[in-house]
């Protein structure tokens, strides 16, 4: 089993989560296009449920294992991280067929009571096999992410993308001649059998894990008696348990406020829409707008900030076994800058080329409006999940569920309050989530001040609003004179390269980033080395 440096691993997550969200973009800008806008707001307006009975059967399970498995594989106990592994393994088989039979069976109600569409009962039904599917990758990827290998989450991700994206489109083509609702439910039914292939690689590459592991074994009776004696009491499954939960639990409140906050939102926001007088279809095309061609483009560079929590908790967690405190600090100004850096320059994009790229992506320039709001706070988004991370990898994890809880509070009073303004409509959903961004990250790094003394570097801070406004101004100017204006896609690319080539000239001269920084990167690091040293 090869273990990464937390560089490398995430740097190896960061390409999946990259090539993932780049090949995200496939059905969201053809699904709107197969079902359209009110079929993507059918297709949206079941996932919240879902997620929340995902968080229910998982929750903080991956975190929870990750740090077993790390803190196990760190004081050299294997076999500890293989009973870890089948403990949690059949935990979540129970939760997830026992909340998979609840939700077959309480879905005539969910969908015509609780939800605010009732249209959305096909694709209520199309997802729940997915529960189960979930909680077996959740428990693998968790285990590997513990053993700091990034490759097995990395790749089953990116197989499972690929499957989804051709699936999902087939399913919505075939079975949209039936309704709306049917082409969401095809759309859903696709994204079902690309988790259950994405969970398959998974479960190869443990079994490739067990074979390599026993070619490692002494192979005769003699090789037996020369292999070093290592005495330890395994763990008993009681205590994995209850070692378990008492991880898992905090976390799994943690985003328990997260899952709900997203039901609500979902509920209210189109709740208040019908009180502004907005009619339902209109409502939910717009709620389909916001979450699933909007914010999917704000989270683009998001690819970076999970790779970035995902390995800082392992490497965090063994830093504060050692009271490492030198390292926690590197490890978080690194995970910072490296979000704020990688964030900027599609902010910038998003804000200044906001009703192009509508236009490009989902031939609808009406919903630029949103995307220009929200662009410029994208980047309290970026830097919120290692945040987070810090604080679960610190042992703090109910102090990032307050704080996720005051900004799920701030953020529904507001939706209440403004979505139901005829003035506001689903902009006061937008102004809702913003504030919800801002609040729970400044809260995070609040804590993180206060609990480890960490101290952010505001010169860097300076210097990205500094480099962001420059190549703001590079990509209008170019935006509005380059020769291309008859082409509106070329426009777009010409003025998009010309920025982001100002955005890497003026980051290097400012030492936001530094040859040394690409001589860590894995493949091309070496290049980069000899480079520097001519």
């Amino acid at each position: 089993m090869n273990k990464q440096s937390f560089i490398k691993g995430t740097l190896i997550l960061l390409a999946a989560g990259i090539l993932n969200r780049l090949l995200g973009f496939i059905p969201r800008i053809a699904l709107p296009r197969i079902i359209g806008p009110e079929g993507v707001g059918i297709y949206q307006l079941g996932y919240p449920f879902f997620i929340v009975l995902v968080t229910i059967i998982t929750g903080g399970i991956p975190l929870a294992i990750a740090k077993m498995v790390a803190e196990a594989e760190g004081a050299g106990k294997q076999d500890a991280s293989k009973q870890i592994l089948h403990v949690s393994l059949m935990l979540t088989l129970i939760a997830g067929t026992l909340f998979t039979g609840l939700s077959l069976l309480l879905a005539p109600w969910v969908t015509g009571v609780l939800l605010p569409d009732e249209r959305v009962y096909q694709t209520f039904i199309s997802m729940t096999p997915m529960l189960i599917i979930i909680a077996v990758s959740s428990v693998y990827r968790g285990y590997f992410q513990g053993k700091q290998n990034m490759i097995p989450s990395a790749s089953s991700s990116v197989i499972e993308t690929i499957v989804r994206i051709i699936c999902m489109l087939w399913f919505a083509h075939l079975l949209m001649p039936k309704g709306i609702a049917y082409g969401a439910a095809g759309a859903m039914l696709g994204t079902a059998v690309g988790e259950l292939i994405g969970m398959i690689a998974l479960l190869l590459q443990y079994s490739g894990e067990g074979r390599r592991t026993n070619k490692l074994m002494p192979r005769s009776p003699q090789e037996a008696i020369t292999a070093p004696i290592v005495k330890e009491t395994p763990p008993t499954n009681k205590g994995i348990l209850k070692r378990l939960f008492g991880i898992a639990l905090p976390v799994t409140g943690g985003k328990m406020v997260g899952s709900f906050s997203y039901l609500l939102e979902t509920i209210l926001t189109n709740r208040s829409l019908a009180m502004a007088g907005i009619a339902t279809s209109v409502a939910t095309a717009q709620y389909g707008a916001l979450q699933g061609m909007i914010i999917p483009l704000l989270l683009l560079p998001g690819a970076l900030t999970v790779s970035l929590a995902i390995s800082l908790v392992p490497s965090l967690s063994e830093a504060a076994a050692r009271n490492d405190r030198a390292t926690i600090h590197k490890r978080m100004n690194q995970s910072l800058r490296l979000a704020l850096v990688s964030g900027a320059p599609f902010a910038i994009l998003m804000f200044v080329l906001a009703e192009p790229l509508c236009l490009l992506l989902y031939d609808n320039s009406e919903i630029s409006d949103m995307l220009k709001i929200m662009a410029p706070f994208a980047l309290f988004l970026y830097v919120q999940s290692p945040l987070q991370a810090a604080l679960q990898a610190l042992d703090r994890p109910g102090r990032a569920l307050l704080n996720t809880l005051v900004g799920a509070i701030i953020k529904m009073s507001l939706i209440v309050y403004l979505a139901s303004n005829p003035a506001f409509g689903i902009k006061g959903a937008v102004i809702a989530i913003i504030v919800n961004s801002i609040a729970v990250t400044l809260l995070h790094g609040f804590s993180l001040s206060r609990l480890i003394g960490f101290r952010f570097r505001l010169l860097d801070y300076v210097k990205i609003g500094a480099v962001m406004i420059i190549m703001g101004a590079c990509v209008l100017y170019g935006y509005k004179h380059l020769p291309f204006a008859s082409l509106p896609w070329l426009q777009f690319l010409a003025s998009a390269t010309v920025g982001v080539m100002v955005y890497l000239i003026v980051i290097f001269m400012t030492r936001l980033v530094t040859p040394r920084d690409l001589e860590r990167v894995p493949v091309v690091g070496s290049w980069f080395s000899r480079l520097s040293r001519r």
